[in-house]
């Protein structure tokens, strides 16, 4: 006999598991359908291993400026296998929370992997699930490129670079976007010697022209090297290393690379045409604000929506396709997501860049505040960077903020809920911030850009 179930979800990570709970909340009889282990790419492959290795880089980076805070430490070194193995117990402890939280939510969760054969049945294994409404959110994964293939040993994914037990003397990587900054700051930190290929003219240029550059100024600073404006052709494997066959351009040696240059959407597999559910050219599920497909019952949640690839956004698009489910009308907005790149230093974006919004035809203004005009910057010797600012000059609604430096995934939530709730920059100035504290940063950066700064010379930029 088939199970029957309210809301069936298909993909347990942070889209699928969070619209299971969603969902069970409201009463509904829920399951949730994982192939491999809960938490998806985020947990598993993703945001929780790579920023546990890069808070061992962070507490080394610290230990080696000790001097700088009148402290002697003697003969720093490190233990890379150790580091590796915080790592991976990090992430089975967080899955076997997580693996609690959903029994106790009493989601049914189901091993084995999901495949429609028709619009309200799922095919697991040998057993037939029965759903009212279905939620897909089976994520993506690496994307694999023909003319430099991954070998898992000299050629690696952001998923197989993950398993090494040693450091490379060096790292050629392949695209200077999210994953390649963060990976090349990581290496960085422990003396690999790294060089960021990028085919774009700016590294993180989805961020802005004013956070690609301090990141640029920031990587060059730490010894990595930047090609722009690249072409890779091909990669050798060559002896103990590899060699990265550019376009009208000497080739780049190292021990390994990482090819970080997009990611593949997971429709292509899981019957999709038996539920009547259109995938375009992309492999991508279009949506509406309810997180519905063409077909009304069924919703799709995270990449494969190609809204935003961020586990945040996902999660949030999950209780929305959740709460439309299972009956409560909620629509998905994306004027002020949030997003952050862990490199050293640190970058958070949300909203419009000036370039941005300028384009959307904006009178766009900036205020910007350098940390090392913040006294509690100067007391904690975390100088590098700034908070900037973008207000429409006429409503001076806030458009967007950038911020580059020490805390800024922490910093960019404030501006972020000022977006989300239509804060005026007026509204952010009479909002009386703690001092000392680097989020009076925003306060400073706001008098700025209305040319009325307390802690820096009268600009009269914004006139």
């Amino acid at each position: 006999m088939n199970r029957q179930f309210k809301v069936t979800v298909i993909g347990g990570g942070p889209g699928g598991y969070v619209a299971a709970i969603r969902a069970a909340l409201s009463g509904a009889s829920v399951a949730l359908i994982e192939g491999e282990n809960v938490g998806g790419t985020c947990l598993n492959w993703g945001c929780i291993p790579t920023k546990t290795l890069l808070a061992s880089a962070e507490m080394l980076h610290k230990v080696k400026r000790a001097n700088e805070y009148g402290i002697h430490v003697e003969g720093v070194s490190f233990d890379y296998a150790k580091i590796e193995a915080r790592k991976n117990s990090v992430v089975t402890k967080i899955r076997k929370s997580l693996e609690g939280l959903i029994a106790s939510h009493k989601v049914c969760l189901i091993k084995g992997f999901g495949r429609c054969i028709s619009p309200t049945e799922i095919k697991v294994g040998d057993e037939i699930i029965e759903s009212e409404k279905i939620i897909i959110a089976t994520g993506s994964e690496p994307r694999n490129i023909a003319a430099f293939p991954f070998d898992g040993k000299k050629v690696h994914s952001s998923n197989s670079i993950l398993g090494l037990q040693t450091l490379p003397k060096s790292i050629a990587i392949i695209g200077g976007g999210v994953i390649g900054c963060e990976f090349a700051s990581l290496y960085a930190e422990f003396g690999v010697a790294v060089h960021i290929i990028e085919m774009l003219p700016h590294i993180a240029s989805t961020e802005g022209r004013a956070v690609s550059e301090a990141l640029k100024a920031a990587f060059q600073k730490k010894g990595i090297k930047i090609t722009l404006n690249a072409t890779v052709e091909g990669v050798d494997i060559e002896g103990d290393g590899v060699s990265v066959l550019l376009k009208e351009a000497d080739p780049i040696s190292a021990e390994i690379a990482l090819v970080s240059v997009g990611r593949k959407l997971n429709t292509g597999e899981i019957g999709l045409e038996k539920a009547g559910v259109f995938v375009d050219e992309r492999g991508v599920i279009p949506v509406n604000d309810k997180m519905e497909t063409n077909v009304s019952h069924i919703y799709a949640v995270g990449d494969i929506t190609a809204k935003w690839m961020l586990a945040h956004v996902a999660s949030h698009q999950g209780v929305v396709a959740a709460q439309n489910a299972t009956g409560t009308v909620s629509h998905m907005h994306y004027e002020a997501v949030p997003s952050v790149i862990f490199t050293h230093p640190e970058t958070a974006t949300v909203g419009y860049t000036l370039e941005k919004a300028l384009e959307k035809g904006y009178k766009a203004i900036i205020g910007k505040f350098p940390f090392a005009a913040l006294g509690k910057s100067q007391a904690s010797i975390e100088t590098e960077g700034f908070v900037q600012i973008i207000i429409d000059k006429d409503t001076h609604a806030i458009l967007g903020a950038q911020v580059v430096g020490y805390e800024a995934s922490v910093l960019i939530a404030q501006v972020t809920l000022a977006i989300q709730n239509e804060i005026t920059i007026d509204g952010l100035i009479q909002t009386i911030h703690a001092h000392p504290t680097v989020a009076e940063s925003w306060l400073e950066a706001a008098m700025v850009v209305l040319d009325t700064p307390i802690h820096l010379p009268p600009l009269k930029k914004n006139a």
